[in-house]
């Protein structure tokens, strides 16, 4: 099994890098056989335009190395920070460029962050607004991971003794639960009764 980590901050050097490490990490020790870590700091993905759908050449060299990673995964754990209230537009710029042949039917595990005590609309906007052409699964368990520079430090002392604990043990049950639905949602894809052209966005 193979678990896509998506960062979604913008930003270089941070904590949702920290909390992807941290994850990719955790599922090579036994949760699933191979794990591909893409960050979205510096936004190295423009944002979208009708040359997607064109099949302008700029953007098939740019898109299809990640849509090869992407189609050869079987489950992803999807980390937003919470800015202002909202998931970042370079992440929601990524469901807008990937979508179901890359995406349908497989399993995802919503892991937010934030610096203080928020870190709940950004799970809400995802599970509203990010599925429906994409058909990406959400499973019920999501993590939100509050005062993040208090946890998952390297540094014991960095962390806050209480809250450090249970965000390890927390991140581990739900990512045992990811892989779970990761072999069983491929048995689904294999099916076959997924495969439409029909009906090729989500109502």
């Amino acid at each position: 099994m193979k678990i896509a980590i998506i960062s979604g901050s913008h930003r270089n050097n941070s904590q949702s890098m920290k909390v992807a490490k941290h994850i990719e990490a955790t599922l090579q020790k036994g949760i699933c056989d191979e794990t591909w870590l893409y960050s979205l700091a510096g936004n190295p993905l423009p944002l979208w335009d009708e040359g997607v759908w064109d099949g302008a050449q700029h953007w098939q060299d740019l898109l299809n190395p990640v849509r090869e990673q992407l189609q050869s995964c079987d489950a992803l754990v999807v980390i937003t920070p919470e800015w202002h209230g909202q998931v970042p537009a370079g992440l929601k710029n990524f469901f807008l460029l990937f979508g179901k042949n890359e995406l349908a039917h497989k399993p995802a595990l919503i892991v937010s962050v934030s610096a203080g005590d928020g870190g709940a609309y950004p799970v809400a906007e995802l599970r509203m607004s990010s599925y429906k052409n994409s058909r990406l699964c959400y499973i019920p368990e999501q993590v939100i991971i509050r005062h993040v520079e208090s946890v998952l430090n390297d540094n014991p002392d960095d962390n806050d003794s209480r809250s450090d604990p249970y965000i390890r043990e927390r991140l581990q049950w739900s990512l045992n639960i990811l892989a779970q639905y990761g072999t069983a949602l491929k048995a689904v894809r294999d099916s076959g009764v997924t495969e439409t052209d029909k009906f090729g966005n989500g109502m």
